[in-house]
């Protein structure tokens, strides 16, 4: 794979990306991403170490679970510790001993999850620190200079981003064509494209053709793959299937297709269909902080805070291999639930769960038995087979009829 610059001009990409297996009915595949500091199994589960960490978990323990790839944020390492520490200790794998893969985001989402802090202009973003209240302007180039610093094995562009739910149709056709031209600008600014891969991200709103044209302008730039963004954010989930879709049909097929914000099973069962390879979410790891352990079956999660749990010596999940579930008890973990150990050994499980279901997620494409495995997966969580409209919509699209 290569990358190129506004001008053309190839250079050698840190990235190939190897698709092993197609499903023979949905969009699904199953590939190896090769990146400097790990070989990637896709589908794959990005979980969400906003500071240089997983909340309740140390590198070692994400090593245990064969974790390849995890995502750090660039506003706020570019905060604390900022660019110069993380330039001194030789960048964030060295700074928190983590030798496997990073990505990036660029910093753009902050525009909406920080929008009262934010001033966005065509130079690009002027935050309010929530830290200091200090000023600080995020440009593309800075954007890039912070991530470069990171030394990710995956960078984001910088982007326009809009929430979904906004009213306004000008400004998402203001937000896809500045996503371009910003793109331009990460492309000039990237220095090394022989050890870190700029990804582009898709925009576009909840307009069909406004996603089209976004994509098609993105791919002319060559980059080694792409984000779908924007979404995620509160829109109908009719809604959001349907930009999956229509953006994964525009985007290439040989190249890693990355969808934002995406944590929910049912969601990274019907997009996996919808052709995407990669996801990121705050949701596993911040469920477990509220006392909820995810399972792979109706209710989708137990409550753990519940009385029901206070003589259940069950693991939380029979089949689970993590160290939670080897080793203690619904029970213990509901006697000790207002301690922090409870919360980490949750976030073990957690985040076990949606490796693991990521894992047979691929291991099923590779047998050609993913629309199979859906049936199942979704009967399971839905014994009464109230499935959802949004995901029987979704799943007809690409020729899976839930029966």
């Amino acid at each position: 794979m290569s990358s190129s610059s506004p001008s053309g001009l190839m250079a050698r990409s840190a990235l190939q990306f190897t698709v092993l297996a197609e499903c023979s009915t949905t969009k699904a595949r199953a590939s190896t991403m090769v990146l400097p500091h790990a070989t990637v199994e896709t589908p794959v589960f990005m979980p969400v170490g906003t500071q240089g960490t997983l909340k309740g978990l140390l590198p070692d323990q994400l090593l245990a679970l064969d974790c390849r790839l995890i995502l750090g944020n660039t506003y706020h390492l570019g905060n604390r510790p900022g660019v110069s520490t993380l330039k001194q200790a030789g960048g964030l794998h060295r700074f928190m001993n983590w030798p496997r893969a990073l990505l990036t985001d660029s910093g753009g989402f902050q525009m909406v999850s920080l929008l009262d802090l934010a001033q966005i202009t065509e130079d690009g973003v002027k935050f309010r620190s929530p830290y200091d209240d200090s000023e600080c302007m995020l440009t593309p180039e800075h954007s890039m200079e912070i991530q470069a610093s990171i030394g990710a094995d995956i960078m984001m562009q910088l982007d326009d981003v809009v929430d979904a739910t906004h009213a306004d149709p000008e400004r998402f056709e203001e937000a896809r064509h500045r996503t371009v031209r910003w793109l331009d600008r990460c492309l000039k600014a990237h220095q090394r494209p022989d050890r870190q891969n700029l990804f582009p991200i898709v925009q576009g709103g909840l307009d069909v053709d406004k996603r089209k044209d976004c994509a098609r302008r993105l791919i002319e730039r060559d980059t080694p793959g792409f984000a779908v963004g924007g979404l995620s954010g509160g829109e109908a989930k009719d809604d959001f299937w349907r930009m999956v879709h229509v953006s994964t049909n525009e985007l290439p097929k040989n190249k890693p297709r990355y969808l934002m914000g995406v944590g929910f099973a049912v969601d990274l069962v019907v997009c996996s269909a919808l052709g995407i390879d990669m996801y990121d979410c705050v949701f596993p790891t911040r469920t477990a902080r509220f006392g909820s352990a995810l399972i792979m079956k109706h209710p989708g999660a137990l409550n753990l805070k519940a009385r029901a749990f206070r003589l259940d010596f069950d693991p939380i999940d029979q089949e689970c291999p993590c160290f939670t579930c080897q080793n203690h008890s619904r029970a213990y973990i509901h006697s000790i639930i207002h301690e922090p150990s409870a919360c980490h050994l949750i976030t073990v499980h957690n985040v076990a769960f949606q490796l693991r279901l990521m894992k047979t997620i691929r291991q099923n494409i590779l047998a050609d038995t993913f629309p199979q495995f859906i049936q199942s997966f979704m009967l399971a969580n839905y014994p009464d087979k109230k499935y959802p409209m949004w995901a029987i919509n979704a799943l007809q699209a690409v020729g899976v009829q839930l029966s």
